[in-house]
């Protein structure tokens, strides 16, 4: 029996831009409630490439295969029940969890614990974290059908899906430290500026990349972090040997 206590952990805050960034360095049980999954999921058409020497161009998000379906499905379910901003929520108090905590992660993840032991305790991290509802029933669902493993990405593409509803587009970025509430805001109106959207920001820190920032939006990516560009100088002296 797998014991769940330790599952709960407290939920953080999980081109090139004119920015500057500090170098420092199925449930049948209990739940008679199914998602009608759709054979051909949602693919928003790409907007057009708004060229800038120093900008990321815009891209709609798209959400395809299995994680689309699930991601799909979950939305029209929530825009049809009116819970849009409620689902988005708990999903993302429990994409943090599965950050913060690395026995969550490793039982969404291992391929170990079967669909009921990872259903029981899956009951009871969403109970004390108060996850409930359509989201708990679809976290459920996703486990009973044997396809946790890939539940941050459903999340992922569910967010991706809100913020095309909404009118708005999500960045992923990447930072060594957290930023700044300037920061924040200088880059969020650097990303809008460019794309024509108001910007959701999806900040994950990552000590790895030294200095600088990653970031993502739609099918373009940004690396100037410091890494990189060490990784290049490296490169390019072995080259010169």
């Amino acid at each position: 029996m797998l014991a769940s206590r330790d599952f709960c952990g407290t939920v953080g805050r999980p081109a090139a831009l004119i920015v500057e960034i500090p170098l420092n360095p199925e449930l049948r049980a209990g739940a008679p409630y199914r998602l009608r999954l759709s054979a051909n999921p949602r693919k928003p058409g790409t907007t057009k490439d708004l060229a800038s020497v120093r900008a990321l161009a815009a891209a709609e998000p798209i959400v395809t295969g299995m994680v689309g379906r699930y991601a799909t499905a979950l939305f029209d379910l929530a825009r049809e029940a009116n819970t849009i901003d409620a689902v988005k929520s708990d999903l993302e108090r429990f994409d943090g969890l599965v950050a913060q905590s690395p026995d969550l992660a490793r039982l969404v993840r291992s391929p170990v614990f079967s669909a009921r032991e990872q259903i029981q305790a899956l009951a009871a991290v969403l109970d004390r974290a108060g996850i409930r509802g359509l989201a708990a029933k679809f976290l459920k669902l996703v486990a009973s059908n044997r396809r946790l493993f890939a539940v941050r990405d459903m999340v992922k593409a569910f967010r991706e899906l809100v913020a095309e509803f909404e009118g708005k587009a999500t960045a992923e970025v990447v930072v060594a430290e957290p930023l700044g509430d300037k920061h924040v805001v200088a880059l969020r109106d650097a990303l809008k500026m460019v794309s024509g959207k108001d910007i959701d920001l999806d900040i994950k820190i990552d000590p790895a990349i030294i200095g600088g920032l990653v970031v993502k939006l739609g099918s373009r990516m940004v690396d100037t972090s410091l890494r990189t560009k060490l990784e290049a100088i490296r490169q390019a002296m072995k080259e010169a040997r």
